[in-house]
């Protein structure tokens, strides 16, 4: 692969991480969002700004994971798909379950403290929403099963495609008109299953596909004016962001399907001018070796920051309440503040207990100047 193209990867892979933690930390009323739920709340600067990045601007991160992954799989097709598969089970499965469970550990632990207690029962993270004292044999096993780490859905997702590889790639070769028909529509309808939801799967395949066609994704092709895409994907973020606060007092329910269609819109345009527009800053800050180094914890910024980002958006509000614009301190500066401590849980994860962070990274961070690696 070419070393540019792999510096790209990792780029994107870390940058797609730091941007996950702000998406997750927004602090509106209504904390869970769809990307085309309408807001109930008044619109200020603070709302408008903090959905139009959390909710729009930041929202190609996802796509470009799973082409990336999807890309980086079909890589490997030297190998047997069956010995693949073995090594995903350490590499994705076991992480999915062993931080399914560090997070509902964190959750049963602030639970018991009365400063973060009704953050813990508020959120509804788990999926038996009542007291842990309370929990049955079969709510533990549902809580682990379906994770108070609610960002681990994409590794459940990812070793389903893994595993779908085989039909994916015959499909790609034998219609890959009536394949991506099928997944483009299934994107836009915003369909989704437990395992199978029409997001991942059309970037994973078209992942593969880019790389089996051997296509020159480094430049922008002839037909994409780079320019336009940028106003696009800027006026398109405004606008649904501004369809989220006035749409339904003013049009009614027709707004559901114009924020669908502007958030397809957002992330379709988003990932051409962030992959092919942003060459500079790869080059620029993988040529430095501090960012390189961070690079290497973007597995852990991804399995750690969830759930307490959001158990502690309310008592980080307490500290901060006497700013003016607290809420857009909260948003910016605890985020922050979690990803400089999921560095340095894993820096000294890695130095002290490598074989113990190995497993919980499957494998990842070890050596981020010389190995290619994404979630």
């Amino acid at each position: 692969m070419n070393p540019f193209l792999s510096k790209k990867f990792r780029f994107y892979s870390f940058i797609s991480m730091v941007l996950l933690v702000f998406v997750h930390g927004y602090n509106l009323n209504n904390r869970y969002l769809q990307p085309f739920t309408p807001v109930e709340e008044a619109m200020s600067a603070n709302a408008f700004a903090q959905y139009f990045f959390a909710n729009g601007i930041f929202r190609f991160r996802i796509p470009m994971l799973f082409i990336i992954s999807g890309y980086l799989f079909a890589l490997h097709d030297d190998q047997p798909h069956k010995v693949r598969i073995r090594k995903r089970l350490r590499t994705v499965l076991l992480p999915y379950f062993i931080w399914s469970i560090i997070g509902l550990l964190i959750a049963v632990v602030l639970s018991q403290w009365s400063a973060t207690r009704e953050a813990v029962y508020q959120t509804r993270l788990q999926p038996v929403n009542k007291p842990f004292e309370t929990y049955t044999f079969g709510n533990w096993v549902s809580a682990v099963l379906w994770p108070t780490s609610y960002q681990l859905w994409f590794l459940r997702c990812l070793f389903v495609y893994n595993l779908l590889y085989p039909l994916l790639l015959k499909g790609i070769s034998k219609m890959p008109v009536v394949l991506f028909t099928v997944f483009t529509l299934m994107w836009l309808s915003t369909f989704g299953i437990v395992l199978i939801e029409g997001e991942g799967l059309l970037f994973f395949t078209l992942g593969i596909w880019l790389c089996k066609k051997q296509l020159d994704i480094e430049h922008p092709p002839h037909w994409l004016n780079l320019p336009v895409c940028a106003i696009v994907f800027i006026t398109a973020a405004a606008a649904k962001t501004w369809l989220a606060f006035k749409g339904l007092h003013s049009i009614g329910t027709s707004v559901f399907p114009m924020l669908i269609l502007l958030h397809k819109l957002v992330v379709f345009t988003g990932l051409a001018v962030v992959w092919f527009g942003c060459d500079r800053l790869v080059r620029y800050f993988m040529r430095r070796k501090w960012f390189i180094g961070l690079s290497a914890f973007s597995f852990m910024i991804y399995a750690l920051h969830v759930p307490l980002v959001t158990y502690l958006i309310d008592p980080f509000f307490s500290l901060v309440n006497n700013f003016r614009h607290y809420r857009m301190v909260t948003f910016i500066f605890l985020p922050l503040l979690l990803i400089a401590f999921c560095i340095a849980v894993g820096w000294l994860l890695r130095k002290t207990f490598p074989k113990v962070y190995g497993v919980l990274t499957g494998g990842r961070g070890f050596n981020p100047f010389t190995k290619q690696e994404t979630i």
